[in-house]
Order: structure tokens, then C-alpha cells, then sequence
């Protein structure tokens, strides 16, 4: 007789998620910006797009005042991108820190706490938003003028539990493709944003034709100017073109960021030129006021925290 009872067991976990949002509420109010980077589809480079323009940022900052939430649990990629394979998170009696990557970038990735690249993550919708939760809350992010998420493709669990947990959020970037498939996934990623109340502060095309690295001619692969018109259809506004360039694909597997081991080059510019455009939109931003979340976008939280202290959850 001496167990606690269901109902003693939720009313415990329900404390603790109090309290863990009372601590995610305090760490993310030291961080100025928030902005996620989303795509409809996979395959169109979105967190390429975020890894450099992370270190486009970090040129204007000082050090250690970016950082990078990796929110997809189970392919993450962020870590090696950066060249930061096999990094840990420190911890100390303070507390769990981000792992430092280039330029001072604060980095959260799950790919920290695998114990080998092989190991999946194999989770279900509620433990993911838990995991999402606890690396806002519990990590120790410090003073930051913005914090970049890399959502994974598409509008599922982990893009919602952002968007449920960051009503304050400055606004998304959605990372496309020019080609006839990607207006459709593009649209929904629209839709997503709006439905919910984030700001979308733009539409990055990346793949904008192929930009030989001796010569410099460019060979349109996909439809030109696919994504400037997806943005004004859906009245979005459009940020940039980034070429396509084999080299990109090769830094980034050697775990140096693209915008740094080529800056010279047309994409490097276009990656600086988009930050420019994203950092001008802070700016006239400025202070950000949470906007309340539409009810069934709260139903779905509540159900979600009702799927956590169910004991019989499958994981």
C-alpha cells in the first residue's frame, strides 16, 4: 500500500512540468531572437541553410551570443556540419552548457547524447516534445541575440512542440527548392505558421541553378525562379537565391561551414546577404509580444501533457 496512486503519480508530474516551464521561461527570456528554420519536404538543405547562416550571424555578434537547438531528434545533423562530431554537453555543479562549436556557437543537438552514430532514436511523439522541453529549460544557454532551431522536414511533433513552447517566437525562415513539387509542401508550410500565430519572416530558395566553381557559369538544374514566385503567390517575402555548388555538399561533410572555407564565393555571399535581410527584420521587430495560441493549437498541448503522465505510454 506504501505506492502512490495514479492520481498522486499525475498530480507529481504535473508539478514537475510546472516547474519546468517556470525554468524554460526564465532561460529563454536572456535570449533575445528566436527564429526556426523549416522546410515542407526533405532534401532541400535546410540545415545547411541554418549552419551557415548560424555563422553569418555569429560574424555580427560577439562570441558565444548564438546558438543552435538541433530539434531533429532523429536525424541530427548540426554537430557534424560544424565539425563537431563526438562533442558532449558540459555539465558541471551549475548546470548542463551547450557544447561550444565555430565563432563561440552555442550548440544542443540529441546527436551529444547518443553513444554512437549507428544508434536511432526510436520515440514517440510525447517524448520528443518532452526532450525538446528539457533542452530549452534545463541547458544553460546563457545571454544570447539569437537562438536558431532546426526543425526537421515537414509540420510534425517536433515542429509543433517549438511552436507550443515558444509563443514568443520571432518568426520562421521556410528553406525551398525551385520545382513545381515543392510549391505544394511549401504551402503548407505556410499554412502551419500562420494557423499558429509565428511570423514568417521569409522564403529562402536554396539549389538556384548550378554555379561552376573554375568558371563561374551558372546552369539553371531546377525551374528558375521557382521560389520567388512561391513567395509571391503566398505573399511571403522572399529572402534570396543560394546556388547550387558541389563544394557546399563537401564542407559540410568535412564539418566546415561553407560560408567560412569559401567565402569569396556566390553562395557565401548569398548566405550573407539572406542574414542581412533576416537581421534587418529583428531589428524593426525589436521587442516581441507572445501572441495567444489558437484553442485547438492548445487542446493539442493539453493532450500532449495528458499522453506524458499516462504511465502506459509506448516508447
Amino acid at each position: 500500500m506504501g505506492g502512490k496512486s495514479q492520481a498522486q503519480h499525475a498530480g507529481l508530474r504535473r508539478e514537475e512540468l510546472e516547474e519546468q516551464e517556470k525554468k524554460l521561461r526564465e532561460k529563454m527570456s536572456r535570449v533575445k531572437h528566436k527564429v526556426a528554420v523549416i522546410s515542407g519536404k526533405g532534401g532541400v538543405g535546410k540545415t545547411v541553410v541554418t549552419v551557415n547562416l548560424a555563422i553569418a550571424f555569429a560574424k555580427k555578434c560577439n562570441p558565444g551570443k548564438v546558438g543552435i537547438l538541433d530539434a531533429d531528434i532523429h536525424g541530427p545533423c548540426v554537430p557534424r556540419m560544424l565539425g563537431m562530431k563526438g562533442g558532449i554537453l558540459r555539465v558541471s555543479p551549475l548546470g548542463a552548457f551547450p557544447a561550444t562549436g565555430p565563432l563561440g556557437i552555442k550548440v544542443v543537438s540529441i546527436d551529444f547524447l547518443l553513444p554512437n552514430q549507428e544508434t536511432p532514436v526510436i520515440w514517440r511523439g510525447p517524448l520528443k516534445m518532452s526532450a525538446i522541453r528539457q533542452f530549452l529549460s534545463d541547458i544553460t544557454w546563457g545571454e544570447l541575440d539569437l537562438l536558431l532551431i532546426d526543425l526537421p522536414p515537414g509540420t510534425g511533433d517536433e515542429a509543433l512542440s517549438v511552436m507550443q513552447l515558444l509563443p514568443e517566437m520571432d518568426g520562421v525562415i521556410i528553406v525551398t527548392i525551385p520545382s513545381e513539387v515543392s510549391k505544394d509542401v511549401v504551402r503548407k508550410a505556410v499554412t502551419f505558421a500562420r494557423e499558429l500565430n509565428v511570423p514568417i519572416i521569409g522564403l529562402v530558395e536554396n539549389m538556384s541553378g548550378l554555379v561552376c566553381p573554375k568558371c563561374g557559369t551558372r546552369i539553371d538544374v531546377f525551374k528558375s525562379g521557382g521560389g520567388e514566385e512561391m513567395a509571391r503567390e503566398m505573399s511571403i517575402s522572399f529572402l534570396g537565391r543560394i546556388p547550387l555548388d558541389p563544394r557546399v555538399c563537401e564542407a559540410s561533410d568535412e564539418g566546415m561551414p561553407f560560408i567560412m572555407s569559401q567565402e569569396d564565393s556566390p553562395a557565401a555571399r548569398s548566405f550573407a546577404e539572406i542574414a542581412d535581410k533576416i537581421w534587418s527584420f529583428l531589428a524593426e521587430k525589436g521587442s516581441v509580444e507572445t501572441k495567444a495560441r489558437p484553442e485547438h493549437v492548445r487542446d493539442t498541448d493539453k493532450n500532449a501533457l495528458r499522453q506524458e503522465d499516462d504511465k502506459e505510454v509506448d516508447c
